[in-house]
């Protein structure tokens, strides 16, 4: 295992800083507080291929690989997570399961423009009563014809309103003797015919980043937009949150680097008692809980990429990955904040936002509470996958850069 870095994975990280350092950081805070996503967000990462990285060249993405993926991940939430939140929706949870799940057709029609950037995805999973249960899911995908016709509504969805697909997972079956296998997935055109969507406001974190709803009301689906076949929608929707989850380890681990390095620069700045605060034992043991706290992170979700990369199932160590670093990232933002003083309590400074920002991911894609079970599960031999797909196709660089 060599966690050592490519020139490719360097240019990556260079290529990713410039753009959030450069481009966004400027006008985040005002986006912020205004609740809105900058609108030229998203064309951006497209122009610049962020949102195809580590989809195959044949399919309109850039041909690198998933420590690429992770690599781009930290370097955006440094920013803000609100940019590492598109990539965990639009290439993790849609795109990436597309790659694994979609038939030859649906990845022409489907996977290409979003790895282009010139389509936007989102994955619609929770419903206001499904979100760590997933067998609760009551959103329905009736047979009718040649197709389905779907109805239901999603909640807390990401990129609600700016998204042209959605990978939406409905109950096929209500008679299955296994509620995870009444449940199948379906690629959402969001213009069809009884399609809504709508913002949600007054979010505690994430505020410059799209979180919305989706009403299906006798929405027509043609069966050639179901991916995989009927009663796989629990299986493709696990594996997409692997793949998210992932992405979310990554950002995390950005949070925490940033929280530091925010920590640093003004423990050298304030000045207490006649001299830098950054002379104070404790406020030394913060920042060096930060700090290790980002390197153990950041080996748990190089490691996670490395066993994508080689094709192996990762769902344990994906796991661990987004427990620890999320858990950190709180704790570090809250620290800084501490570190601050005053000042952290205020939006004059970074600090402030990320504490905000970094208590959705101890929610979002798997509670901290649901990756303790899935850990004690693995450890106690208890946790059963065979419900489960295995991972990702390995990264085969001459496949996807040819």
């Amino acid at each position: 295992m060599d966690f050592s870095l490519t020139d490719e994975h360097r240019m990556v990280q260079q290529i990713v800083r410039d753009f959030a350092q450069k481009e966004v950081a400027p006008v985040i805070k005002e986006c912020d507080r205004q609740q809105v996503m900058a609108p030229w967000i998203l064309k951006r990462m497209g122009e610049l291929g962020i949102l195809g990285i580590c989809l195959p060249v044949r399919y309109g993405g850039q041909g690198m690989d998933y420590i690429s993926l992770g690599l781009a991940c930290e370097e955006l939430e440094a920013v803000d997570t609100a940019l590492r939140v598109i990539m965990s929706v639009h290439v993790g949870l849609n795109s990436l399961g597309l790659l694994q799940w979609g038939t030859e057709e649906q990845k022409e029609r489907f996977l290409v423009p979003q790895a282009r950037g010139d389509k936007i995805a989102c994955f619609a999973q929770t419903e206001s009563g499904a979100g760590s249960d997933v067998s609760a899911i009551r959103s329905t995908a009736r047979r009718v014809g040649d197709g389905y016709v779907i109805n239901g509504e999603k909640m807390w969805i990401s990129l609600a309103t700016k998204a042209d697909h959605a990978l939406w997972i409905a109950r096929t079956n209500p008679n299955a003797s296994d509620p995870h296998d009444g449940l199948s997935a379906f690629l959402l055109e969001m213009n069809r015919p009884g399609v809504t969507s709508g913002d949600i406001h007054g979010k505690l974190g994430v505020r410059a980043g799209s979180t919305g709803w989706i009403a299906c009301q006798d929405v027509h689906v043609p069966a050639e937009n179901r991916i995989g076949e009927e009663g796989e929608g629990f299986k493709i929707g696990m594996s997409c949150l692997d793949n998210g989850r992932y992405t979310v380890a990554a950002g995390a681990t950005g949070l925490i680097r940033a929280c530091y390095e925010a920590s640093i620069q003004y423990a050298h700045e304030r000045q207490a008692f006649g001299r830098e605060i950054s002379r104070f034992q404790l406020i030394q043991q913060k920042i060096a809980d930060m700090v290790k706290s980002y390197q153990v992170a950041r080996l748990l979700f190089l490691q996670a990429g490395w066993m994508k990369n080689q094709g192996v199932r990762n769902t344990c160590e994906t796991s661990l990955a987004k427990w620890f670093a999320t858990d950190a990232s709180f704790e570090a933002a809250s620290q800084a904040v501490q570190v601050h003083g005053a000042y952290g309590y205020s939006d004059e400074y970074d600090v402030e936002r990320y504490l905000r920002n970094s208590k959705g991911a101890v929610i979002y894609e798997g509670t901290s509470e649901i990756h303790q079970l899935i850990q004690a599960g693995y450890a106690l031999g208890i946790r059963k996958d065979a419900r489960l797909r295995c991972e990702l196709p390995a990264y085969d660089i001459e496949y996807w850069q040819n």
